[in-house]
């Protein structure tokens, strides 16, 4: 009897979700069916239950859970957390692999901090319909569970020859280079002003057989393209797309940064409600 009295006490821990709606003190803000459906019968939080939420917008905030009959839920919001912080604007751009590769893709670029993901068609994808909404649901799983204030956007597959065609002439583009033909990433990425650092960047990895000739000379005629290797060995795509992520984010990115999730007070507001 003891026992059970003991675990009752215990603390629940916070959900941490992202919600579409505006978060501020004392608001109301709904979540759709889905979420009502994975609080109440996944999760199985009562009336009351503590939240965390996130928008990409307005920070993190502490809630409370309210259902509404037996479809709908509101979060009643409370204190902020954390407010917003600005994001590296890194997109990667990648051609679809199968499904549970691109899924990996999808969830693990977005714990690496990416702005966004877009699927890229070339001469040799042999994958060519992309589920965008499955994805969109990973990286939305990804980011709750590793804190991030924001979801990377997922945009629909574009052929390689139309997304040069439509380039922003201030991105810089990180060609990841199977053919050997790049310098090491990691010494030009160490090698960057202070000017290449403060731009808007991507990184484009091609499919499991390699650009086409054609495409690697297209790319390579662009200014903004700066084409670089990964290493001795012949990476897989999704093991190529993470390894560049990885080493952006520690010679260019916010893995530079002090990281703030780490303070005490932040870390008790997650487990004392």
């Amino acid at each position: 009897m003891q026992r059970c009295i003991l675990e009752l006490h215990e603390p629940m821990s916070a959900a941490r979700l992202f919600l579409a709606a505006d978060l501020a003190a004392g608001l109301e803000a709904p979540f759709d069916e889905a979420q009502a459906h994975y609080l109440r019968h996944v999760l199985r939080r009562p009336d009351g239950a503590p939240l965390l939420l996130f928008n990409g917008r307005d920070g993190e905030w502490r809630a409370t859970l309210g259902h509404r009959g037996k479809k709908a839920a509101v979060a009643l919001v409370g204190e902020r957390t954390r407010v917003q912080e600005s994001e590296p604007d890194l997109w990667l751009c990648f051609a679809p692999v199968k499904r549970a590769r691109i899924d990996y893709i999808a969830e693990k670029a977005t714990e690496l901090g990416v702005s966004v993901l877009q699927p890229v068609l070339t001469q040799h994808t042999a994958v060519e319909r992309v589920n965008v909404a499955r994805l969109t649901a990973n990286a939305v799983e990804a980011a709750e569970q590793t804190e991030r204030l924001s979801v990377p956007e997922v945009r629909e597959p574009i052929e390689l020859g139309r997304l040069l065609e439509a380039w922003p002439a201030e991105r810089r583009l990180l060609m990841c280079d199977e053919t050997g033909g790049g310098p090491p990433i990691g010494d030009v990425l160490a090698g960057l002003d202070e000017a290449a650092r403060a731009a808007p960047w991507a990184i484009v990895i091609g499919p499991e057989g390699g650009f086409a000739e054609a495409e690697l000379a297209a790319l390579r005629r662009r200014e903004s393209v700066v084409s670089v290797g990964l290493g001795p060995r012949i990476l897989r795509a999704d093991t190529a797309a993470l390894a560049a992520l990885a080493c952006w984010q520690a010679l260019v990115g916010d893995w530079r940064r002090p990281t703030p999730r780490l303070a005490a007070d932040y870390r008790a507001s997650k487990v004392t409600f």
